[in-house]
């Protein structure tokens, strides 16, 4: 399990910007998607709930031994399946100074779809659940670029939730067929939730400045090809459209363009003061729930 590279199988975009990390920083950013991925697959396998559920349950029950052992420097990997993917993440989350907070809001996020139907009713809920399932993945990723910033964190929240709004207008079809609505299922709302996304796009860009030089291209790229995505959603111009589409994504070509623009952003970033985080009312309608400044 643990030599499957989940970045390349699965998440060609991600990958795509991974090519410009440093080696290293590349395989920890494959882990930590592969944790990732792994909860996903659970919450998301063609199984009954109650089994889904259960296997879910085992998975954090893994988490919560392996944490633990970990901090009492003992070394502890499960038997399980996914026990080496969980003790990498727990590896990287111990050098990289991530809070378990941190993970455990991940966990409670994907978790929160093992549910008959999903149905969020409000926008607070819509950004309460794309903070744990993204922005938590957003603030991690940065933990990894060795980012102790204040503003970048909240940038890199600002990020995992921009990209999480993009799948949930991209994935709405197949979201209903899992009895899941986490917007209505038409083309305005998919309008509104990408004007959201943008809104968060926009509040992450000034604060990838304070990321080490080494590492800011390659965010600015993941940064461009995803919200690529929701410009190609537009596109559309109406749910028919949208419906006869399938999954709708950035071919090599398309990132391959918004690589050479991005070169234009790092220049523009490198002559660009860092303004004061634009995302201030979002964060404390996120912190009713869930209080982000203990998390950064």
């Amino acid at each position: 399990m643990t030599e499957k590279n989940y970045l390349a199988l699965f998440a060609k975009s991600f990958n795509w910007a991974g090519f410009f990390l440093p080696k290293t920083i590349y395989n920890d950013c494959s882990k930590l998607y592969a944790f990732c991925r792994v909860l996903d697959d659970l919450v998301d396998e063609k199984t009954s709930l109650e089994l889904r559920i259960d296997r879910f349950n085992k998975i954090k029950d893994v988490f919560k031994k392996t944490y633990e052992q970990t901090n009492n420097n003992k070394k502890f990997i499960d038997q399980n399946e996914y026990g080496s993917i969980v003790n990498d993440m727990i590896v990287i989350a111990d050098n990289k100074n991530i809070k378990r907070i941190i993970l455990d809001d991940l966990i409670e996020g994907v978790g929160s779809d093992l549910r008959p139907k999903v149905h969020l009713r409000s926008v607070k809920e819509l950004l309460v659940y794309s903070y744990r399932v993204a922005g938590t993945v957003g603030l991690m990723m940065a933990k990894i670029l060795n980012v102790n910033d204040t503003r970048s964190l909240k940038g890199a929240i600002d990020l995992g939730i921009a990209m999480q709004l993009t799948n949930i207008a991209r994935d709405v079809i197949e979201d209903q067929e899992m009895k899941r609505q986490y917007i209505k299922p038409d083309f305005e709302n998919i309008e509104a939730t990408l004007k959201l996304a943008d809104m968060f796009y926009e509040s992450s860009f000034s604060s990838i400045k304070n990321i080490p030089f080494k590492y800011r291209f390659a965010i600015i790229v993941a940064r461009r090809v995803y919200r690529q995505i929701g410009r190609k959603i537009l596109d559309k111009k109406n749910m028919e459209n949208y419906g006869k589409s399938g999954k709708i994504y950035v071919n090599n070509f398309g990132k391959l363009y918004q690589t050479i623009l991005s070169l234009f952003d790092l220049m523009f970033l490198y002559l660009k003061g860092i303004e004061p985080h634009q995302r201030i009312r979002e964060h404390e309608i996120i912190s009713e729930d869930v209080k982000l400044d203990e998390r950064i």
